[in-house]
């Protein structure tokens, strides 16, 4: 076991759920569960804030200086890329850009090399799974690849909430998805695939959580589609509500052709949700009990979820085995897997 251990954790990621999303939420449930350990844990995060956000990530590491007082400096994606002892990667930018078009793309272009002199500089290098560690060594040109250590959920606190948000009463057959509106997301494959099923699932009801670049794109799709009774847009939602419509869902669902972990994974494994999801990414290893499709298939993912619709036990036996599964990302276990990991670097 180790000693306590002073961390400084470096990051740009805005510290709510709404726009910081399960990058923030991986951050803040480590912070505490390393603190619960022993640890203590300290934010350096943007005092000034500009209205584009790659501007205010620069000018944040640009004025960040080494501070003597920590045992260990760990920073998150590109933040730290001057100072940092460990570089942590919630999933690696260069790969998310390849994803993206126009704007976004290039501003991740931005973060991107800010994140590989990141990797480059620190002592160490954490990843969150196989498939973001391997992408870190093939983009950035690693000599091996980094430590892993998983994202984690705080059961416990999970599992409260759950339980005091009960869902409003539904007799519709609800899928569910959480994320920002990224095009890597492929929310756009999830509109098609309800326009897919509308004859054959008369009763779905598809809710989308979050909000981001592809939003406006998005709702237009669905009115050309003719989807507007069967697709609700919650936009960001808080914490009690997201419970809610955990609870409130019949499968949730991930059709992201790109993701470094998959924080929503867990959560909804953890509210004892089948899922259907894209056989992409790290999402396999995150839940490989899931009904995994071919991703950009819009008829492969109807099919997935048309298959949780007419076989309820197949669903049920998923959910079962996937709050099994979760356990093992319990935050205090794996805030030790982390601890054990920064410490190791120095």
């Amino acid at each position: 076991m180790v000693a306590s251990v002073r961390i400084r954790f470096v990051t740009s990621t805005p510290l709510d759920i709404q726009r910081g999303s399960g990058t923030y939420v991986g951050i803040e449930v480590l912070a505490r569960a390393l603190t619960a350990l022993g640890h203590s844990v300290e934010f350096a995060t943007p005092r000034v804030h500009l209205p584009v956000y790659t501007a205010e990530r620069l000018w944040f590491n640009r004025r960040l200086r080494r501070e003597p007082d920590f045992d260990v400096t760990v920073g998150f994606d590109m933040d730290g890329y001057r100072i940092a002892d460990v570089a942590a990667l919630k999933g690696v930018i260069a790969d998310e850009a390849r994803f993206e078009t126009g704007l976004t793309r290039f501003t991740m272009g931005v973060q991107a090399r800010c994140e590989r002199l990141h990797v480059e500089r620190a002592r160490s290098v954490v990843t969150t799974s196989r498939y973001s560690a391997e992408r870190a060594r093939e983009l950035y040109g690693l000599p091996r690849l980094p430590t892993i250590v998983p994202e984690l959920i705080d059961l416990a606190r999970w599992r409260s909430a759950l339980e005091l948000n009960p869902a409003a009463a539904c007799s519709r057959f609800t899928v569910l998805f959480v994320g920002r509106l990224y095009r890597r997301k492929r929310v756009d494959v999830l509109v098609r695939a309800a326009a897919a099923l509308r004859g054959r699932i008369p009763d779905l009801e598809v809710r989308v959580v979050g909000n981001g670049p592809c939003a406006a794109w998005l709702r237009a799709l669905t009115r050309d589609l003719g989807l507007e009774g069967s697709l609700s847009w919650l936009g960001d939602v808080s914490r009690r509500e997201l419970a809610s419509e955990y609870n409130r869902c019949a499968v949730f669902c991930l059709p992201s052709v790109q993701e470094g972990f998959g924080m929503v994974l867990l959560e909804a494994m953890a509210a004892a949700k089948p899922l259907v999801a894209s056989r992409a990414a790290a999402i396999p290893e995150v839940a490989p009990q899931a009904v995994l499709v071919e991703p950009e298939s819009a008829e492969a993912l109807a099919a997935g979820i048309e298959l949780l619709y007419r076989s309820p036990d197949v669903g049920a036996a998923q959910a079962t085995s996937g709050a099994r599964w979760v356990e093992q990302f319990d935050a205090p276990r794996v805030a030790q897997l982390f601890v054990d990991a920064i410490c190791a670097a120095g």
